[in-house]
């Protein structure tokens, strides 16, 4: 069972998220809704897996991850995101992130790239 963390500022795609992963091998450990409460909640939960939006008050998404992989390189965190800017998300990539997946997504969309996401 994978520990997983979701970071959104919109309780609608927190909800969204919340409600399409696969129970069965994630136990949700934490919500937070800026990149500053992620890393707090980051440093108590230690979740394996990590939903991460781009676009936050206080700290956004890219430094976030930065400072979230500097604490434990292994965290698996896939990007969930509007900017349907590619270049963000390879720069996310680039800092660590494991997978982008765009918003709006699928359920369907979720589950298959948290399930990549836990294949590497």
């Amino acid at each position: 069972m994978y520990k997983l963390m979701i970071v959104d500022d919109s309780n609608i795609i927190r909800n969204r998220i919340q409600r399409a992963y696969d129970s069965g091998k994630f136990l949700l450990v934490a919500t937070a809704t800026s990149g500053v409460s992620a890393i707090e909640k980051f440093n108590i939960h230690r979740p394996d897996v990590i939903t991460m939006d781009l676009t936050m008050p206080e700290m956004d998404g890219l430094e976030c991850i930065e400072k979230i992989i500097a604490i434990d390189p292994d965290v698996r965190i896939l990007v969930v995101s509007a900017l349907s800017d590619k270049s963000t998300g390879i720069e996310a990539l680039s800092l660590g992130a494991s997978g982008f997946l765009c918003k709006p997504f699928s359920e369907e969309e979720l589950v298959e790239s948290l399930d990549e996401l836990m294949q590497d």
